[in-house]
């Protein structure tokens, strides 16, 4: 992967100026992800603070997903504000297998990345599932990583425009 994956992701930033929903934002968003990396899946979760949840809209193949802060890989990921990588999952305590179980789905590995605001607090988790070549890499997380910083900015205002609706 070179220098075509930043250009296809300034081409992708040009686009999010044309979403301002969440309901537009994280399919977009998630749906880029897995074409980048070459992943399966890819759930965008949302930090919410009030309630200590992270959720998604619409989690890739198996509709919405909630699950405490602290539960999980994503949840690490948002609490710890790093990325995180686990090419066994099921042999990491941390991995919610029972979201597998009620799907029907085998997580192969797993790839979370962190969403910051302007104000450098995590607002979301990327996660990726199963890449198609390989296990993930360091590689995978500088790109992502960069994806994150790209996408950061729409999903924060679409997210203030979602809760200007409440």
């Amino acid at each position: 992967m070179g220098i075509e994956i930043y250009q296809r992701i300034a081409q992708f930033g040009k686009m999010l100026a044309q979403f301002d929903t969440i309901d537009t934002t994280l399919p977009s968003i998630a749906e880029e992800a897995k074409a980048i990396i070459n992943a399966e899946r890819c759930s965008i979760f949302i930090v919410d603070h009030s309630t200590d949840m992270l959720w998604t809209k619409l989690s890739d193949g198996i509709g919405r997903i909630a699950i405490a802060l602290d539960s999980g890989i994503v949840g690490l990921c948002a609490s710890s504000e790093q990325s995180v990588i686990v090419n066994n999952p099921y042999e990491d305590s941390r991995f919610l297998s029972k979201i597998d179980e009620k799907s029907g789905f085998v997580t192969r590995n797993i790839l979370t990345i962190p969403i910051f605001n302007s104000k450098q607090n995590v607002v979301g988790v990327i996660q990726l599932l199963n890449k198609y070549n390989g296990d993930f890499d360091e590689s995978d997380e500088g790109i992502m990583g960069f994806f994150a910083n790209y996408v950061s900015g729409t999903l924060e205002l679409a997210l203030l425009m979602e809760e200007n609706k409440k």
